[in-house]
């Protein structure tokens, strides 16, 4: 079998980029691979199907978009809201007819006529705080074969938005904590609490420097660890004990979540996005304090503490991050517990394996599908196993993680 691959590389400054990075070495040594070049007309010769990354930033996902559009084929979702690329491939370009149709297809004459108000200047921009509740995935969705998502949260909105195709569910790979890391010459004796990643109020970074403030009047060591660009307009007053790094690259990046005591990750609204971030902080062994949405909220309780959006979310936070200073032994299982996870579900040549079942099963389609589940049915009842036991329940959880097709 032979794949075109469409994805953003390094040197782009993309999330996305680093994950192909990681997984497509893997992947080539089960399959034939043709990487697509970045805006190439032609597609890879030879290919038996394509697989497309698509993300919600439309500098690095527009020409890909372009592609799955003139051939369809497996798409991975990296965000279910796609509204940021949408409105970047129609407006973006001076399209406003494209940004007016796709409204109209995502919210009927509501949504064309937010999108009118929007074109002229009438109304803010729907993106900058209303992106969730006009996603815009169905402009993705119609074009795929079949779709790979990370988290339970995505398929749930991939179903919900009306899409019937197949949808594989398979984890975000695990980079391997890197040996030897240089120090991070940060201030040493200090409760590190460490938040990575572009800075903007969807990351809520308002709610997380009132937070430290208030951790500070009770764990005076307590250091907030930011890093990663500002949003363009957010320029915040940094609390006593906050330090600032902007865009770092990757060897320094480890170094510093390697000297975090705690990594925090706060989301809302969320795009439906997987982490890359809290995925190398899982690799690291590192106790995690996420915003209770999403992929986030799947994590298990025992490596990250959960706090809910709104409402008490400062002081909850802040008595979470003050507990965890006092307490380096829960902070330790939690560490125990985020290394396991990511040395499990998370594992490079495990997630390359269910990506290679799932091309499989896509470039055999049906037919494939059908006999693997007929065989699997009379295996099962040849041994005993009945609808609703814990075996059948078992053997059917390991049969999704690899894929029917293996």
């Amino acid at each position: 079998m032979k794949v075109a691959y469409y994805s953003p590389l390094p040197p782009e400054r993309s999330g996305i980029a680093d994950y192909s990075a990681l997984l497509l070495p893997a992947l080539a040594r089960r399959i034939e691979v043709a990487v697509a070049r970045r805006g190439s007309r032609r597609a890879p010769r030879g290919a038996d199907l394509a697989l497309y990354h698509v993300g919600n930033d439309p500098e690095h996902h527009w020409w890909i978009v372009e592609a799955l559009r003139k051939r369809p084929g497996v798409v991975v979702l990296h965000d279910f809201v796609l509204h940021h690329l949408v409105a970047g491939m129609t407006l973006g370009r001076n399209e406003g007819n494209g940004y007016l149709d796709a409204m109209q297809r995502e919210a009927g004459a509501v949504g064309r006529m937010l999108a009118h108000g929007v074109i002229d200047g009438l109304l803010p921009p729907v993106w900058e705080h209303r992106a969730h509740e006009f996603p815009l995935t169905g402009e993705v969705l119609p074009f795929a074969s079949g779709v790979i998502v990370h988290s339970r949260y995505a398929e749930r909105r991939v179903r919900e938005h009306g899409y019937a195709g197949p949808v594989w569910r398979i984890p975000h790979p695990a980079w391997p904590a890197p040996a030897d890391l240089p120090a991070a010459d940060l201030p040493s004796g200090r409760f590190v609490i460490g938040a990575f990643g572009h800075l903007n109020r969807a990351k809520r970074l308002p709610q997380l420097l009132e937070a430290f403030a208030l951790v500070r009047e009770r764990v005076p060591e307590a250091l907030l660890l930011l890093v990663g660009p500002l949003a363009p307009g957010l320029e915040p007053e940094l609390p006593e004990g906050a330090i600032h790094h902007g865009y770092v690259d990757e060897q320094r990046l480890w170094s510093l979540l390697a000297a975090a005591d705690v990594s925090v990750s706060l989301r809302w609204p969320t795009m439906g996005e997987t982490s890359g971030v809290v995925v190398r902080a899982l690799s690291l062994g590192k106790p995690l304090v996420v915003s209770d949405v999403g992929w986030f909220a799947d994590l298990p309780d025992e490596l990250a503490v959960k706090v809910p959006v709104g409402g008490a979310e400062v002081e909850v936070l802040a008595d979470t991050l003050a507990g965890l200073a006092r307490d380096p032994a829960r902070r330790q299982a939690m560490g125990t517990a985020a290394h396991a996870l990511a040395e499990g579900e998370h594992e490079l040549e495990r997630v390359a394996e269910a990506y290679t079942a799932a091309l499989e099963e896509a470039a055999g389609g049906e037919a494939l599908r059908d006999a693997v589940t007929a065989e699997v049915a009379a295996a099962a009842a040849e041994t005993g196993l009945r609808p609703g036991g814990e075996g059948l329940g078992e053997i059917a959880e390991r049969l999704r993680e690899v894929g029917g097709g293996r």
